[in-house]
């Protein structure tokens, strides 16, 4: 009988076993869908190895009993997945730090082991921002501050030929807000310093032009930050994919959980361009 195994990574370019502290897979929990335990049970047993952690998006538990939440909770721990709270933290911050110390417990006791704070929405200044990571990393859990990076359309050229000195008709700028990237990241190696285990970055905007010289922005954070202390929210799989040609199977990706079996083909490198399935013969070796 043929024996199946899963394609391996270049020596230079392997990742070590879970807890990882690069190359992490962390995954978006059903949105919108039904959260249903039994899809999280295949996701898994069928690809655990390659997931490490679980986010609850969109404030999705904010409508589940504590006892379900629990229960799903103790089955990712049980697959050594960690478990984030997702962008809700902000709904808790604007009670004050006694609300959100209590919120803190809550998530303590209802099994999460990270809880995300979106800068971007709170709008807090830069020590309040602070003093609520030290009060997560108090209450004995892992901090991850959220940043978002809005580019003005009209920034990234248009994707299209010209000869040479020929005219080309100014783009009207978008009300878009064009962040300052220098003092985004001043802020996010504020967070670190502060106890910040990592800093996510949401990716739709500044990749969803990959080709254009908005990748710099990428460029930037993470020749700052580093790859280990840097997480990229990737909501499609040609941004996951561009990551990975980019920098490497080390990068920390958020994804949706369908996406998980393709971008760990991706991370496993030398698959060729027209991947089409992870069931095609040339992701495994016999």
């Amino acid at each position: 009988m043929a024996a199946y195994k899963w394609k391996s990574f270049f020596e230079d370019e392997d990742r070590p076993e879970k807890p990882r502290r690069y190359g992490v897979t962390e995954v978006r929990g059903p949105h919108y869908s039904l959260f249903s335990q039994n899809l999280l049970q295949d996701v898994f047993e069928s690809m655990g190895q390659f997931v490490d952690g679980l986010k609850f998006t969109g404030g999705s538990h904010s409508l589940m009993s504590k006892s379900y939440i629990k229960e799903v909770t103790d089955m990712a721990h049980k697959h050594n997945v960690y478990v984030s709270t997702g962008d809700w933290a902000e709904h808790l911050l604007r009670k004050g730090p006694s609300a959100f110390k209590e919120y803190i417990e809550e998530c303590k006791q209802m099994g999460f082991d990270t809880i995300e704070i979106d800068v971007g929405t709170l709008g807090l200044p830069e020590e309040t921002l602070l003093r609520y990571v030290r009060l997560i990393k108090s209450g004995g859990l892992r901090a991850k501050p959220l940043f978002t990076v809005k580019v003005n359309k009209s920034d990234i050229p248009p994707n299209r030929d010209r000869a040479f000195g020929a005219y080309v008709v100014p783009v009207t700028r978008t009300s878009d807000l064009v962040e300052d990237v220098g003092l985004l990241i001043r802020k996010a190696e504020r967070c670190l310093e502060a106890g910040a285990d990592m800093i996510m970055i949401d990716a739709d905007d500044i990749c969803r032009q990959a080709d254009s010289v908005r990748a710099d922005i990428v460029a930037k954070v993470i020749s700052r930050l580093g790859l280990e202390k840097t997480m990229f929210e990737a909501s499609n799989p040609k941004t996951s994919e561009w990551f990975i040609k980019q920098y490497g199977p080390k990068v920390n990706l958020h994804v949706d959980h369908s996406q998980v079996m393709n971008l760990e083909c991706l991370r496993g490198g030398n698959l060729g361009k027209n991947h089409a399935s992870v069931l095609g013969s040339s992701y495994f070796l016999f």
